[in-house]
């Protein structure tokens, strides 16, 4: 059981690895002002590719042939500017020719005003037409962005300047465009965060609670310490990809002002970013970042920096002096590329507006319904289910007393079933009312929850029509319902693999699955011994009809004896059934 299982864990971690910050498709008009691909790397300062133009004047309601070429590249991204201020909006519209390779984007809100790549394939050359307005400038000049791979691209290499006929000759401002972009400066820092201060002067928010970066390797650490009008940032943390924080007026991943320490070759760039729905980290300028500084030592990453409480004109970044919830996450890089967090953000357990009194506030990496759906689960089928059957199929004669009119070990597995029905129930029910529907992220996990709650559903209905003992569809019923049962637990078993494994529930450490297996094998290992002594039992008397001997109900003469060893083994394994579940639980309630 435990097979299918792992491979299903792997084929998730598979498909959560995914890139951000990177536009295979050409949608790139966030970098329509500055033409700056959003990589967080410093721009080559020597172009290898050209723009060139097929004629040198124009009027308007001209087509200009324009032409990018130059040695393989991936991406580009074109604009047509005023010469006189190259910072200014773009002019014009563009014609593509081969709609293949290149597409019209829409920058200030001009239609067709820029054009970029379709596709990341590789490519040499490419045409499109300009077409001059009617309230064009004297002076125009083609701007290009060229990218060749993620970290190695050009911005704004230049054209020739095409100009109108009657226009004065064209000089070159003192400053032609805006400069190369480039890191501001960053220094290093020489010692560890501290979490003496927190609650004092700093707010911080740690994992595991109480924590302190100076001492421990393991403690992710987040600090903001007011200094009049700004913010000093401290972020601290394992990893061996990137750091990162957000701000968000919900608990839900959207629309949320984000800041990035990404490693890379030794270095660590340090980047604000913002949300936009659960889709991929956008970055952004550092113009609203200052005294940024980083530390690399034993694997943990440091980095800190300093930002204004209130940016005016600075587009998705938030006011500080609001309450948020605040997010912190990590997850792998590759040459600057991040992946998508490995694990469920750490999530602060209410909104806090860290500009105001200093607090020392902890979070959850699982939301209270998704830890309460698992905790529910595991209670049902792990103890509650195991129990049942254990007792339903061995302790028949041991537990042969009336009870309530009916021999008592029906009723205590009636009892243990119908209880892990309805905690089946409200357990199946939390994850829909956390995610409002239908969750697509969560793989095969919600199908085999939907397969586990109906067939629950419907052994209890096919229990409510058991036929009398000696009723021709007995043997039916009995066959049937240990079929329905024992598929219910496995689906249960596999559900179970899969659910800590998940995000919104995501169990730290190898442990888990060792543990899981463990259950498992104490399970069967229970039902292996208590048939090997029903079998000696039964054969120290003679057996006249084999066919007595069903698969529901197999207790003859011999069954009545052994009591004591079959009680002995029920407290034993309850009690190892429990160890199992409080394991499980313990870990659950430290997320």
């Amino acid at each position: 059981m435990a097979g299918p299982g792992l491979m299903a864990r792997a084929a998730l971690l598979l498909l959560h690895v995914s890139l951000v910050a990177n536009y295979p498709g050409g949608k790139v008009t966030e970098s329509c002002h500055d033409m700056i691909p959003r990589h967080g790397h410093t721009p080559h300062p020597d172009p290898v590719h050209s723009l060139a133009v097929s004629q040198a004047t124009f009027t308007p309601g001209d087509h200009v042939k324009v032409t990018l070429s130059g040695p393989e590249f991936r991406g580009f991204l074109l604009e047509a500017r005023n010469a006189e201020d190259l910072n200014g909006p773009p002019v014009g519209s563009f014609t593509l020719v081969d709609s293949q390779v290149s597409q019209l984007l829409t920058c200030a809100d001009v239609q067709g005003s820029a054009v970029s790549h379709t596709n990341p394939h590789k490519k040499t050359k490419i045409e499109v037409y300009w077409n001059a307005p009617q309230s064009a400038p004297n002076h125009v000049q083609f701007l290009v962005t060229v990218v060749e791979k993620y970290k190695t691209y050009w911005v704004k290499i230049p054209s020739p300047v095409i100009s109108q006929p009657n226009a004065l000759p064209f000089s070159t401002p003192e400053a032609t465009g805006a400069p190369l972009s480039t890191f501001p400066p960053v220094s290093h820092l020489t010692t560890p965060f501290s979490a003496s201060d927190c609650g004092n002067k700093k707010f911080c928010v740690r994992s595991p609670a109480a924590c302190d970066p100076e001492k421990e390797r393991a403690c992710v650490f987040l600090s903001f310490t007011r200094d009049d009008q700004s913010v000093v940032v401290e972020l601290s943390g394992p990893s061996k990809g990137y750091l990162s924080f957000a701000f968000s007026r919900d608990r839900w991943m959207g629309d949320d002002d984000a800041y990035l320490c990404v490693l890379e070759e030794q270095t660590v760039h340090i980047r604000p970013s913002h949300l936009t729905g659960r889709s991929h980290p956008v970055m952004d300028s550092w113009d609203t970042l200052e005294d940024m500084a980083w530390r690399l030592e034993d694997g943990v990453m440091q980095c800190s920096f300093r930002r204004n409480i209130t940016l005016r004109g600075a587009e998705n970044r938030f006011d500080l002096n609001t309450s948020y919830y605040v997010f912190l996450a990590s997850g792998a890089a590759e040459e600057g590329r991040i992946y998508r967090h490995s694990q469920q953000p750490l999530i602060t357990d209410g909104k806090y507006d860290v500009t105001d009194h200093p607090e020392d506030v902890g979070g959850s990496r699982s939301p209270l319904l998704l830890k309460a759906h698992g905790a529910l689960m595991l209670v049902a089928w792990m103890t509650t289910v195991s129990v049942g059957v254990i007792v339903a199929r061995f302790f028949k004669p041991v537990l042969s007393n009336p009870l309530f009119g009916e021999s008592a070990w029906f009723q205590v597995h009636r009892t243990l079933m119908l209880t892990a029905l309805a905690i089946t129930g409200i357990a199946f029910v939390l994850p829909f009312l956390y995610r409002g529907g239908w969750s697509r992220h969560a793989g095969c996990h919600p199908y085999l929850g939907c397969t586990l709650m109906t067939m629950a559903a419907l052994q209890a209905l096919l229990a409510g029509f058991r036929p009398p003992r000696h009723h021709p569809r007995r043997r039916l019923f009995n066959w049937a319902h240990w079929g329905m049962g024992t598929a219910a637990r496995i689906v249960a078993v596999a559900a179970m693999f899969l659910g800590m494994d998940l995000p919104g529930l995501s169990l730290p450490g190898p442990w888990k699955t060792y543990t899981m297996l463990g259950f498992v094998a104490w399970h069967v290992g229970t039902e292996i011994v208590l048939e090997i002594h029903a079998y000696r039992l039964s054969q120290k008397v003679e057996i006249l009809d084999d066919t007595r001997i069903q698969i529901i109900e197999p207790f003859t003469i011999a069954d009545a004896e052994g009591h004591a060893f079959k009680k002995a083994v029920l407290v034993i394994y309850v009690c190892g059934n429990v160890t199992f579940l409080i394991i499980f639980l313990a870990a659950i309630s430290r997320l």
